[in-house]
């Protein structure tokens, strides 16, 4: 299959990305909001009980995420010297695995725990999860399109780190400071 030549910066498809990207984080928030919470893991991954395996994968994939932070700023010469070869590809993965480990973790806030709402933490925590895979859906299309505006990426990027930095503050990082080690 051939890919269609660069072209100018499209307004449509940063409109498609964000669009798309808006949709997959309501869509998450009504059903976390809308679904009865089950209370019960689907899996604890081999870890002593589901908060356990919330806890610890959040802090993999906030690791992760702190070295895509890295890695995206050496590819675009915002650590004084250039990138080598393996950055982009490491940048890559680190980015796969937050999201892939980052799942477990997401699909038992929805299944067992539902839409938090009993304060300002869990607020943030539920509303800016749901935000970080919106803003995933827009990397993905910013990755992946060749029409999009430079601006698309980096935000997307940056939008996903930061929802990310604050999903794991009020959860994992709150639990290790206020209950302790799960």
């Amino acid at each position: 299959m051939a890919h269609a030549a660069a072209g100018p910066p499209s307004t449509v498809a940063p409109l498609v990305a964000i669009g798309t990207g808006a949709v997959v984080a309501l869509a998450l928030g009504i059903y976390a909001s809308a679904h009865t919470p089950t209370g019960h893991a689907i899996t604890t991954l081999g870890f002593s009980s589901m908060i356990a395996m919330k806890v610890w994968l959040a802090i993999v994939a906030g690791v992760l995420a702190l070295g895509q932070l890295v890695g995206g700023l050496w590819m675009y010469g915002r650590l004084g010297r250039p990138a080598p070869a393996w950055v982009g590809p490491a940048h890559r993965s680190a980015g796969f695995l937050a999201v892939l480990v980052s799942l477990p973790v997401a699909y038992h806030c929805l299944w067992a725990l539902g839409f938090g709402t009993a304060d300002a933490r869990t607020i943030a925590h539920s509303v800016l999860g749901c935000v970080f895979y919106g803003a995933f859906v827009v990397k993905v299309f910013s990755v992946h399109g060749r029409t999009e505006p430079k601006w698309l990426l980096p935000s997307a990027a940056v939008t996903m780190l930061v929802s990310l930095a604050i999903v794991v503050s009020t959860s994992a990082l709150w639990y290790l400071t206020a209950v302790g080690t799960p």
